[in-house]
């Protein structure tokens, strides 16, 4: 589930999908081969690569599995033709969708993305229907053993980053999108780890659930949909009451 929010960690108890390492692994390299072709096959060279090289690594995938990615497309030998798609549409309680999808197959994605629409009683909706309630923002999430609230904001601050949230088990730190890459180099440079980081829709409010039973329709429909092997990230407006986070946990 991209994006951040109390109800987040309610998923290490519901056994969440993008646990399932092969899974999570096969996106992160269908990214790392994405990101390698639209620009230079060199980190360095290449802010998108070089993000899902980090994010990769962050997973703990292997070096080589990540280098020989890189090496296929440099190679000429990878001849994947993904391209991005974005489906939105409204799910259960009347919550904001954005779904990101790196596909070779348009047809067979829309059929699967729509699937999951209806068999959770949700609407696609059309192009920009809902991408409105949402800012491109970059995110990071520091563990929380990173420094202090003054600590930490400080140095975000000095970093040109826009906000710092507690998430109770860890920090999240949020950038606009062209500070993303500056705030998380600068961080790092003082010696701050981040967990993970990601050019993420923001909702600009938020949709509170307070029904355990939508509360739980809702969370089920975002894992549904992040389980598709074409879609890469989840984004969502929604978030839950402390009454209900309490009955979830």
């Amino acid at each position: 589930m991209s994006g951040h929010s109390k109800w987040s960690k309610v998923k290490h108890f519901k056994g969440a999908v993008d646990t399932k390492r092969s899974k999570m692994f096969t996106k992160l390299v269908k990214e790392i081969t994405v990101a390698a072709k639209m620009g230079l096959p060199d980190p360095d060279a290449n802010a998108r690569l070089r993000l899902a090289v980090q994010n990769a690594r962050a997973a703990s995938m292997p070096k080589d599995t990540i280098e020989r990615a890189i090496k296929k497309v440099a190679s000429g030998a990878d001849m994947s033709l993904y391209e991005e798609v974005i489906y939105e549409g409204y799910g259960p309680g009347n919550i904001a969708v954005v779904v990101e999808a790196l596909t070779d197959n348009r047809n067979r994605t829309a059929s699967s993305i729509r699937t999951a629409f209806n068999k959770n009683h949700s609407s696609l909706g059309a192009a920009n229907s809902v991408q409105y309630m949402f800012e491109r923002k970059g995110t990071l999430v520091l563990p929380k053993n990173a420094g202090s609230e003054d600590q930490l904001l400080e140095l975000i601050l000095e970093a040109g980053a826009d906000d710092l949230e507690d998430l109770g088990d860890e920090w999240l730190v949020t950038t606009s999108f062209g500070a993303f890459m500056p705030v998380r180099q600068f961080l790092e440079s003082k010696g701050v780890p981040v967990t993970s980081a990601e050019l993420a829709r923001v909702p600009t409010q938020k949709v509170i659930l307070d029904d355990k039973e939508t509360a739980e329709k809702a969370m089920g429909f975002v894992e549904a949909l992040e389980d598709e092997d074409d879609v890469q990230r989840v984004f969502t407006n929604f978030d839950v009451s402390e009454a209900v986070l309490g009955q979830l946990g």
